[in-house]
Order: structure tokens, then C-alpha cells, then sequence
């Protein structure tokens, strides 16, 4: 039978069983798309990447959630190119990266941070009131209204559209009391794939600066929180950039998410309001083998 090292990575985080857990299939070439499906579906890891070669870039890589391929998965990008790295298969380098949304560019750093390019943010003011919002989040209007002079409701989309909204202190953001029906009705009205409350009221940061702001991403349909959204966390980045609402000495903005999920992680934003590129650390957790059902059988895995 057909066995492939399948890794477990933990992006946007230093340390294991932090950040957003991440599948990583290094070796790929030669499975079939329903493999793939297979084997995403038993890592269970919200996106895996497959690394394969590539005739006109550095490599290709296919990323899936459990339930089906992805046009565009920075998270997989960071892990499989953390991975990578780790054990020596790339060194620190600008690289070409094929994917199924189109190529997009990638670089590893010799401090182990690992660079996506996120696209182009679109950011588009939307008109719901404050009390639906509140409503949805089980928090007072004026922990809205509080932030709403200066930073409107809207949606961001660099790649993938959140809705953004905008809380005046951290203490408010822990105490979210998420009604799922009313975030989808929400999602609806605004054309979003998820709601991302956020704060500038943040948690800490690394060595050598503090965090900017600190989200929480919840993907309607879904039933619990992302752990870090790196889609959520660059859109927002450069919506609070665009409307002017970071100092100019920031550089890079630095956003916190996953604590409570007991899943802490910091995604790196390098914006200009417009272009977007993501970057984080990755760490594995788990290294082991697959075992890949043959052609289109529906042979259980073992992993």
C-alpha cells in the first residue's frame, strides 16, 4: 500500500499545539485529487497542503479543508514552507508557488518566518446597525459605538470576505456571547464569509514589539471559533490601515488571535492599506505516515 509522511504543523505559532493546526503532505506527486480529499479528511487539520512539483514555478501546492479543495490557503502556504525549511528542503529564498487560485509569491526568512503574498484588499462600507451587531455578539452598543467615529463597519476581502467590526476593549471581546444564527444573518446582509471582532486592546507581543490588534474570527456555518485566521487577520490589517487608524511608526502590524481556543498565534501583516502579504512562524507537532487508499476505493486510513 501507498504510505506518505503526512505532518501535523502548528501555524502562526513558536510552539506546538498553539496557532491553527496545519496538514503538510511533503511528498505528494502521484496522488489523485480523491486522495488528497482522503487523506485532508483524515488529518482533520482545517487546511492541508500537498506539495508537488511544478513545471513553470518553484512547486505547486493543492490545499484542502476535510470537506474539499481551496483556490487560496495562506495558513497551508506558512505550514508547508515552515515545514520545509525545518528540515532543510527549501533554504531562506523568494519563491513561485503554484496554486489552484493562480500563483502567488512566497519567501522564507532565516529566522524561520515563513511570507505569503495575501493579494489585494477591498474594503467596502457596509449599513447595518449597531444593535443587530450587538445583538449577534451579546454585547452593549456602545462597545461598538465606542470605536465607530473613527473605524466604520465593512466588509474586507483579500481573498475572502470578513466582515469586520470593530470593539473598543478587550474585555468586551472575551466576554462575546455569539448568537450562530444571527452572525449568518449578519454574513448575509453583508456578503461575508465570517464576522471578525476586533480590538486594539491587545494581549502582549514577541521580543522586540507589541502586538497591534487582537480578533476573533467566526466563520458562519461553523460552530466554533477559528483559532488564527491569517484570510481575517490581513484584511483587517489593511482596512485599519487604509482608514488611518495605525500609527506611522508601525511597520508591520501585528495581530493576535487563537486565545480562546487555547490555541494562542500572532499572523505578521506587511500592508499598505491595498496589497497584503501575511507571514508567521511554524512548528511541528506531529510527524508520521499515511496510508493511502487506492485509487477511488473508499478504504479507510490509517495515519
Amino acid at each position: 500500500m501507498d504510505t506518505r509522511q503526512a505532518l501535523l504543523v502548528d501555524a502562526f505559532a513558536a510552539e506546538p499545539t498553539a496557532g491553527t493546526p496545519t496538514g503538510v503532505v511533503p511528498e505528494a506527486d502521484g496522488l489523485t485529487e480523491d486522495q488528497m480529499r482522503a487523506v485532508a479528511s483524515e488529518l482533520g487539520a482545517p487546511e492541508t497542503a500537498f506539495v508537488l512539483p511544478a513545471d513553470d514555478a518553484d512547486r505547486r501546492l493543492r490545499c484542502f479543508s476535510p470537506t474539499g479543495e481551496l483556490d487560496q490557503a495562506e495558513t497551508a502556504a506558512v505550514g508547508a514552507h515552515a515545514a520545509l525549511y525545518e528540515r532543510g528542503a527549501v533554504d531562506a529564498a523568494e519563491w513561485t508557488v503554484a496554486t489552484t487560485g493562480g500563483e502567488v509569491a512566497v519567501e522564507t526568512k532565516q529566522n524561520g518566518m515563513v511570507w505569503v503574498e495575501q493579494g489585494r484588499a477591498d474594503v467596502t462600507e457596509v449599513d447595518i446597525p449597531y444593535d443587530d451587531v450587538a445583538d449577534a455578539l451579546g454585547l452593549d452598543e456602545a462597545t461598538l459605538k465606542d470605536v465607530g467615529a473613527d473605524l466604520p463597519l465593512a466588509t474586507a476581502d483579500a481573498g475572502e470576505p470578513w466582515l469586520l467590526i470593530p470593539i473598543n476593549y478587550f474585555e468586551h471581546l472575551s466576554s462575546l456571547t455569539v448568537d450562530e444564527g444571527a452572525v449568518a444573518s449578519l454574513c448575509d446582509r453583508a456578503d461575508a464569509a465570517g464576522v471578525y471582532p476586533f480590538t486594539f486592546d491587545t494581549v502582549g507581543g514577541d521580543a522586540t514589539r507589541r502586538s497591534t490588534l487582537h480578533g476573533r474570527a467566526f466563520r458562519t456555518g461553523s460552530r466554533t471559533e477559528d483559532p488564527v485566521s491569517a484570510t481575517a487577520s490581513g484584511a483587517c490589517a489593511a482596512f485599519v490601515r487604509r482608514y488611518g487608524a495605525l500609527d506611522d511608526t508601525i511597520e508591520q502590524v501585528l495581530v493576535e488571535g487563537g486565545h480562546f481556543r487555547d490555541r494562542p498565534g500572532t499572523v505578521s501583516v506587511d500592508t499598505d492599506g491595498t496589497e497584503v502579504w501575511v507571514g508567521g512562524r511554524g512548528v511541528t507537532a506531529l510527524d508520521g505516515t499515511v496510508t493511502v487508499p487506492a485509487g477511488d476505493d473508499d478504504d479507510i486510513i490509517e495515519a
